[in-house]
């Protein structure tokens, strides 16, 4: 089985030569290939060039073109503080003016920002793996998206004051982000990751992501699989537990857990659905290697009579991780059948 073949295989819960293991390794990959971190974010060709050595050192089953949340905000005009060696953080967002509404269009993937070049890194990811192994783009969430034009506490404020006005741009939200995951898919990705931070009820309640989040993230999915992903993936980290009932209506065919969530409980609640998880990230950085191997290991045995699921971290890798800690999970993954 090539990677890509393992991992749709998991998704329908069929027969496997081993389980798939992707490490959600984004920025670690310029660490890997000794690229300053704030090149590799701002240059399709460099990042392409970085997964791709990341990948021939770990041998999992998936790359990515993920840059940082801030791609979409700052292709709408938010400004960001760019940081040597570190990921961007926003100075200004895009609506933290009253007059600056009504300037909000749809930015063309193409032109915009930074998008042209996660578009440019998965051309080169798509032409040099072709269908053997998964190329993943990545998008934010309709939530996470609308917080960073305006900033947490003043969207989180918008919604409880002027409902109305807050969903209106959630909805222009959510067609920014259609149309970037459409783009994408169109420059060879097999789906965009979808990342909801945001959405995590540690944020907001659940019952704010059933009436509020859930039926943008339909449309969301809805496109994307019009679009020709392969497969619809959504990850908000936090204690998804209350949430975890909706990804199915969603249209979500792989979810991913963070390490708050255990296995049993991620299983009862979606019995259906492909899994993604749930090592801590931390411990990347953290802990020894027969550490991982041995969280790993006990994942893959909580999942041995199930299917359904990629060994995985709860979230991203942090850049600074230890190499032999992500080497620890891969190979627990390789060496298990």
């Amino acid at each position: 089985m090539n990677s890509m073949e393992r991992v749709m295989a998991a998704v329908a819960f069929g027969s496997l030569d081993r389980i798939p293991v992707i490490a959600q390794v984004f920025g670690h990959a310029a660490i890997v290939a000794g690229v300053p971190l704030d090149e590799y974010i701002q240059d399709g060709e460099i990042l392409a060039w970085c997964q791709l050595k990341a990948l021939d050192l770990y041998g999992y089953d998936a790359v990515f073109s993920v840059m940082d949340v801030n791609v979409e905000t700052e292709a709408m005009g938010s400004i960001l503080n760019y940081h040597k060696d570190q990921y961007p953080t926003v100075e200004t967002y895009a609506l933290s003016k009253e007059n600056n509404w009504g300037s909000l269009s749809t930015p063309d993937p193409e032109q915009a920002g930074r998008m042209p070049e996660m578009l440019k890194a998965l051309r080169i990811l798509r032409r040099e793996l072709r269908d053997e192994i998964p190329v993943v783009g990545c998008v934010m969430g309709p939530l996470t998206l609308t917080t960073q034009l305006l900033g947490m506490e003043t969207a989180l404020y918008l919604a409880i004051d002027d409902p109305d006005r807050f969903g209106r741009l959630m909805d222009f939200a959510t067609e920014v982000v259609i149309r970037f995951g459409v783009a994408q898919i169109g420059a060879g990705a097999h789906l965009p990751i979808v990342f909801d931070p945001s959405a995590s009820p540690a944020v907001v309640p659940h019952q704010f992501f059933r009436e509020v989040e859930l039926p943008r993230l339909k449309k969301l999915f809805e496109s994307f699989k019009q679009a020709g992903a392969a497969v619809n993936w959504l990850n908000i980290a936090g204690p998804v537990e209350s949430i975890l009932p909706y990804y199915t209506d969603a249209g979500v065919n792989i979810a991913n857990f963070d390490y708050c969530v255990t296995p049993h409980v991620a299983s009862d609640k979606l019995p259906k659905t492909c899994l993604d998880g749930n090592i801590k990230p931390l411990a990347f950085v953290e802990s020894a290697p027969d550490q991982i191997t041995t969280e790993a290991d006990m994942l893959l045995k909580s999942f041995a009579g199930r299917g359904g699921f990629i060994l995985s971290s709860g979230c991203e890798i942090p850049p600074e991780s230890l190499q032999e800690n992500v080497a620890a999970m891969v190979m627990t993954a390789r060496n298990t059948r």
